[in-house]
Order: C-alpha cells, then sequence, then structure tokens
C-alpha cells in the first residue's frame, strides 16, 4: 500500500466567496508533511459521542434502564418472579437474533455503542412504559364512562390505540436520537439501525408480557405456541414497523435542519402506524393465519430484505464517491479508495493486516471505520448540514490520517 504524493497546495475550508461548507473544495495536502501522511484520515471517533448530546444520551440510557426495571415488577407483580424469569429467558432468543441482523446492516459503518445502548434501552423502558400508562388511562376512561371492556374496544384497542400509541412512543425515540448522536447519524441507514433497535427493544419486554400471560394461562404448552407465534413468525414485526420511521427520518438528517425534519417524522409514522394497524388488525379477522401469513407478512418480510440491501449498497456507493473525491485531491494512494470503500476490498485489506506481525488488524480496522467517517461528512458538508464546525471534523479527520496510516505500516519487532 503506497502512499501519494502531495501537492503543494489546498487544505480543506470553506469556499471564501460563501463562506458556507456547502461550497467547500477537497484541496490536496500540504507539501510540508511526509508522503506517508496524506493518505487516510484518523477520524476522531470519540468526537462521535461528545457534548450535551453524549450526556443526554446517558441520561437517557439511566431513565431507560430504571423504567425496565419498574415495568418488569410490574410483571413480578402479576405473573409472579419465576414466571417473568422463564419469559425473559425465552425472550432473549427473538432479542438476540433481531440485534444479530441489525448487526450485519450496521457493519459498514458502525453507530456509537452509547447511542445503541439509549436505542435498546428507549424501547424496552420508555416506550413501553408509555404504552402501558396509555393503555392503563384509556381502561379507567372507559370504566368510569361505562364503556365496560366490550369486544368492540379491545378491538379498536388492538387495530388502532396499540399502533398509534406504540409507534409515537418508539419514533420519538429514534428522533431525539438525531440531537443525541447527531455527529453519528447521517442517514437512512443509521435511522434504520436506531429503529429497528429500539424495536427490538420495545419487542422483548412485550413479550415477557405475552410469555408470562400464556405460561400462567396454559403453561408450557401455551408459552410455547405463542414463541411460535412471537419469537419465530414475526421476530421482526416491530423492526419492520418502526423501519419506516427511521428510514424517514434518515433521510430527513440528509435533505433538512432543525424543526423541517418533523415532515418527515410524521410521513414516517403514517407508514409505520399504517403497516403495524394492518399486521394488528388482521389478526382479528383472518380465519387461515398461516394462509396470509405467506400471502402477506412473507411478502412484506421480503421486501424489507431488499429495501435494506438496497439502501447498504447506497451507502457503500456514497461512501465510494466521497473517497474518491479525497484520492483525486491526493489524500489516497492508488488503490486506497477500492480497498476501503468496497465490501471485497475490505476483506482483502483485513485478511492483509492480520498476516503482518503486530496488532495491525486492529489498526486496519481504525483506518477502515476513520475512512468511512471522514466520508459521511464529507456528505454531510455537501448536504450544507452542520456549518462550521463540520468543517472543523473534517480537518480533524483529514490530520489524524498520518496517526492510522502510520501505525499500519509502522514497521514491527527488533531492528537489525
Amino acid at each position: 500500500m503506497s502512499s501519494p504524493q502531495p501537492d503543494p497546495q489546498l487544505s480543506l475550508q470553506p469556499d471564501p466567496a460563501t463562506h458556507h461548507p456547502r461550497h467547500a473544495a477537497v484541496q490536496r495536502p500540504p507539501a510540508a508533511q511526509t508522503a506517508a501522511t496524506h493518505a487516510v484520515w484518523s477520524g476522531a471517533p470519540a468526537a462521535r459521542g461528545s457534548g450535551t448530546g453524549f450526556v443526554f444520551g446517558i441520561i437517557g440510557i439511566v431513565i431507560g434502564a430504571a423504567l425496565l426495571l419498574l415495568v418488569i415488577g410490574y410483571f413480578t407483580a402479576s405473573f409472579g418472579a419465576g414466571a417473568v424469569v422463564v419469559s425473559a429467558l425465552v425472550a432473549l432468543l427473538p432479542l438476540l437474533g433481531v440485534l444479530f441482523a441489525v448487526r450485519w446492516i450496521d457493519r459498514w459503518e458502525p453507530e456509537p455503542r452509547f447511542a445503541l445502548a439509549f436505542a435498546l434501552l428507549w424501547g424496552a423502558g420508555v416506550a413501553v412504559a408509555i404504552a402501558l400508562l396509555v393503555d392503563l388511562f384509556v381502561q379507567i376512561t372507559l370504566a368510569i364512562g361505562g364503556g365496560g371492556t366490550s369486544e368492540a374496544s379491545e378491538a379498536l384497542s388492538v387495530a388502532v390505540q396499540a399502533p398509534v400509541v406504540e409507534e409515537i412512543a418508539k419514533g420519538l425515540g429514534v428522533l431525539l436520537l438525531v440531537w443525541i448522536a447527531r455527529k453519528s447519524f447521517d442517514g437512512p441507514v443509521d435511522g434504520l439501525v436506531y429503529a429497528a433497535v429500539v424495536a427490538a427493544g420495545f419487542a422483548f419486554t412485550e413479550n415477557i408480557l405475552y410469555f408470562g400471560e400464556a405460561l400462567i394461562e396454559g403453561g408450557t404448552v401455551d408459552l410455547g405456541a405463542t414463541f411460535v407465534m412471537r419469537g419465530l413468525f414475526s421476530p421482526f414485526a416491530h423492526v419492520m414497523f418502526t423501519a419506516c420511521t427511521g428510514i424517514a427520518i434518515g433521510f430527513g438528517v440528509t435533505r433538512t435542519r432543525g424543526a423541517s425534519i418533523l415532515g418527515y417524522v410524521a410521513l414516517g409514522l403514517v407508514f409505520a402506524i399504517g403497516l403495524h394497524a394492518l399486521w394488528n388488525g388482521s389478526l382479528l379477522v383472518v380465519t387461515d393465519f398461516f394462509g396470509y401469513y405467506f400471502l402477506v407478512q412473507v411478502p412484506l418480510f421480503a421486501f424489507a430484505i431488499v429495501l435494506v440491501v438496497l439502501l447498504r449498497r447506497a451507502e457503500q456507493r456514497a461512501t465510494r464517491v466521497r473517497l474518491q473525491e479525497y484520492a483525486d485531491a491526493g489524500w489516497f494512494a492508488e488503490g486506497e479508495v477500492h480497498m476501503l470503500a468496497t465490501a471485497q476490498g475490505r476483506r482483502a485489506a483485513r485478511r492483509w493486516a492480520r498476516a503482518l506481525p503486530g496488532e495491525k488488524g486492529a489498526a486496519m480496522k481504525q483506518f477502515t471505520a476513520d475512512a468511512t467517517r471522514l466520508a459521511l461528512v464529507r456528505q454531510r458538508i455537501l448536504s450544507g448540514r452542520g456549518g462550521l464546525e463540520v468543517i472543523g471534523e473534517e480537518r480533524a479527520l483529514l490530520d489524524a490520517i498520518t496517526r492510522d496510516r502510520a501505525a499500519l505500516l509502522a514497521p514491527t519487532g527488533p531492528a537489525f
């Protein structure tokens, strides 16, 4: 892996005619740097979780964990500790399956762990608590008004109340992440990832409720049947619903700023609530569940998979285009863009790095992560988001490329 020769001009800064980052031109490394210092950026991932967003993210994690414990306590009072423990263990299986799929989606440009923890606990604690409180309020209102618990009111709760309340509660968590993780929320794939983790947390806690009820009412037979229906046939249901909101918000962060993103939130919620209502409502009227499952739910899931693949490919293409701009300016050596911005190039790079002496595998991983980060920062600049702050972030990434490459290419072992 050779290093490019520097051109004695240009470092990234806004076009002086406009003073707006949208017009920032990629400029070449200064000639004073050595050839080995021009090829990469170091990315400064620590900055991704800094500032007030990070602080409020940690506060959200604490609140989410506390509400999750309160909800578990409520379940324990209803079903008993033993039933809750068994139900929680069973609910872990679909949760782990969903999180494994999310990790695959998130491989290209992994989100910060604190943001993923916030998403998981928002779904498992905050969103579930909101749904339970609204349901309690509705039940009390119906009881006071003499509405009782008729079949019509129960159907309304399943087909209307649950989709509206649950999707708004989950979507609010994704919206908060636009601010909490603003330096890593870069597009629809990120929105999908955050929405999926929020939904996975919500489904985990909701499954404890359903599994606990089944275990108490019908023993292990009913528990097994409920697990098949919820854990095997539809573990990604909530993910598909909330993904509509997450993807819409992801597109919003690339196209608008400030309160204007609420329009994208509303659009995503319309699709999320509609899909959720279709899913729940069909279970009230369907006579052949398996026929409906394979005619409607399986195609919906297949469509979701195709959409995920297309979004990931679009993210990869954008990464390659943006990095090529830096390569044209002299920041990357011949072949490095292919190595850093394609799946096959990354696999080959990891194999090459692992074959080197020393901890080169970790160095290559950092190099790749920082490269992806730079491409996304450049994308934000071109879309006019972030103001001068994002220019400083890009400058830091470009300055850091030297450290990444130096760590990767540094000789190891004793000198002779």
